[in-house]
């Protein structure tokens, strides 16, 4: 399932890199919404590799690497029910929740250092993890997130070669 009002996400060059910006409008709570971003259950259903260890600021987040080892990911800002924004190698990811008349606004901002071949690897797993974030409130799957990835991947490798 690919969801139709979904878009590429907006990029644009600052003095310190990038910034990408995605926007999901959800018909669900911010604290629904929330509890999908910090609640390690909910979390591992749209990103298995993640697990909240500490949820404040200066706490952490766990990333799998899938050999037996944990990169640690910090937690830089939290406003509870409103913003999660946590370090990403080199590069920051921020999630801002905005409450609106049916729901919510959900937006991710990775703020990028450099722009390299991995960029558009990147761009299109937050594209489906946001998607599959909006599937599994709605009650529904993505079949192959695998095949969605790659339709995404190929439009962020377009995006980014504009910007190098």
């Amino acid at each position: 399932m690919q969801f139709p009002n979904t878009s590429l996400a907006d990029i644009r060059q600052t003095q310190d890199g990038y910034v990408a910006r995605f926007e999901r409008h959800l018909k669900h709570s911010v604290d629904i919404v929330w509890s999908s971003l910090t609640e390690n259950d909910k979390l591992s259903q749209w990103f298995s590799e993640l697990q909240v260890d500490d949820l404040r600021e200066g706490g952490g987040i766990k990333f799998d690497m899938q050999d037996g080892t944990f990169k640690e990911l910090e937690i830089t800002e939290l406003k509870l029910h409103s913003v999660l924004e946590y370090t990403w190698g080199e590069d920051q990811v921020r999630f801002e929740l905005y409450p609106e008349y049916e729901g919510c606004q959900l937006v991710l901002i990775e703020k990028i250092h450099k722009m390299t071949s991995h960029t558009p690897k990147d761009l299109a797993g937050w594209h489906v993890c946001l998607d599959v974030i909006q599937a599994m409130l709605e009650d529904t799957t993505i079949e192959s997130r695998k095949s969605v990835w790659y339709t995404w991947y190929k439009e962020y490798v377009q995006l980014v070669r504009s910007f190098t």
